[in-house]
């Protein structure tokens, strides 16, 4: 039986993560297209692993440019039962400053012509999505930024936007009149392909700037971004570090049967293209499998 993974998906310094032994990279070809990059397999105090560059490992892939299918596919397709989200965002509250950690539960969708399902073509799938994230994967997440001494804020709303510019002001006063919490543009997706994969998912949302709303600070650049990545790149990769050692791989989740009343079209008009196409995530509820 395969043993089953923990993964990490998020910028290129995650390759620092304390404790991580890498074993081998992998390339994976998919039913949706090439992944961001070669997935880096390894383990952590004995927890199996498997990492993801979402932009790819030299920062070559826009927001909108990333196959966001292929990428969790493959986690899928590498036995990960969890998958552990760190990405920059910006602030839309005064109390959640520079290199806070931000653990949204609720996800805004304001991007364009992404796809975000699976399920296109031959066959129909409403998964519940009401909450949208793990609170397994939460608690480990909190738990492990409190050990590390980190200045963390449990629940939120994440708008995820197109990008890959930032926000006008007029966008930003709009979603702070929302009660949106942080704004990003990455997370929203991967969630929601997540929920069909059957993946637990959370993500750290690293507080880079405050977004353009608040002309007390200086208007975003790419430059204070990296500034305050680099800033608070230690913590960022112990947190997730110490997240990982606190989940177990194969205890089940709120995830875990997400397709079991998801599917609406009958096995019979499933066209075999569109079976072969999403085996890998719902071949277990056809009799035909």
């Amino acid at each position: 039986m395969t043993r089953k993974r923990i993964g990490l998906v998020g910028g290129s310094g995650l390759y620092g993560l304390p404790g991580l032994v890498v074993t081998e990279e992998t390339a994976l070809e998919t039913p949706f297209g090439a992944p961001s990059d070669a997935y880096v397999l390894g383990e952590l105090s004995g927890v199996p692993v498997a990492f993801l560059a979402r932009h790819g490992r030299k920062h070559t892939i826009p927001p909108s440019g990333i196959n966001f299918r292929a990428n969790v596919w493959g986690f899928k397709k590498l036995s990960c039962s969890h998958l552990l989200s760190a990405s920059a965002c910006g602030s839309m509250k005064e109390a959640y400053a520079p290199t806070d950690i931000v653990l949204p539960d609720q996800f805004l969708d304001w991007t364009r012509g992404r796809l975000s399902t699976f399920f296109t073509e031959g066959c129909v799938a409403h998964v519940s999505f009401s909450h949208p994230v793990s609170t397994i994967v939460l608690d480990a997440l909190e738990k492990a930024a409190a050990k590390e001494g980190a200045r963390v804020h449990r629940g939120g709303v994440y708008l995820c936007m197109e990008g890959p510019q930032f926000s006008t002001k007029a966008e930003s006063l709009l979603y702070r009149s929302w009660g949106v919490d942080v704004i990003g543009m990455t997370n929203a997706t991967e969630a929601k392909l997540c929920r069909e994969a059957e993946i637990a998912y959370a993500s750290m949302a690293l507080v880079t700037d405050y977004d353009c709303w608040n002309e007390e600070h200086a208007a975003v650049t790419v430059d204070a971004v990296l500034a305050v990545l680099r800033k608070n790149a230690d913590t960022a990769n112990r947190v997730l570090a110490a997240a990982v050692l606190g989940l177990d791989p194969e205890a089940p989740h709120e995830a875990s049967d997400a397709l079991r009343y998801a599917i609406l079209t009958r096995e019979e008009h499933v066209p075999p293209e569109t079976r072969e196409r999403l085996a890998l995530l719902a071949g277990r509820y056809w009799k035909g499998n």
